[in-house]
């Protein structure tokens, strides 16, 4: 199931970094992209979007509908 997320607090690689690892805790298997000038990132998972959401928030971002 592909999902995009809008975090506008993504700056740098290295959030993109800590976001993957967070995702990554919640479905191992996910497929990550972080886009840092868009400021998406979009999952490729079997975890819902609630949780995938849910491990992004805490790593501190903000996600936007």
């Amino acid at each position: 199931m592909a999902i995009l997320l809008n975090v506008p607090s993504i700056v740098c690689s290295g959030c993109g970094d800590t976001i993957t690892k967070a995702i990554k805790t919640v479905d191992s298997g996910a497929t990550v992209n972080v886009d840092v000038a868009a400021k998406t990132v979009t999952v490729e998972a079997q975890a819902s979007e609630e949780s995938i959401t849910q491990a992004v928030v805490a790593t501190g971002h903000t996600v936007q509908d």
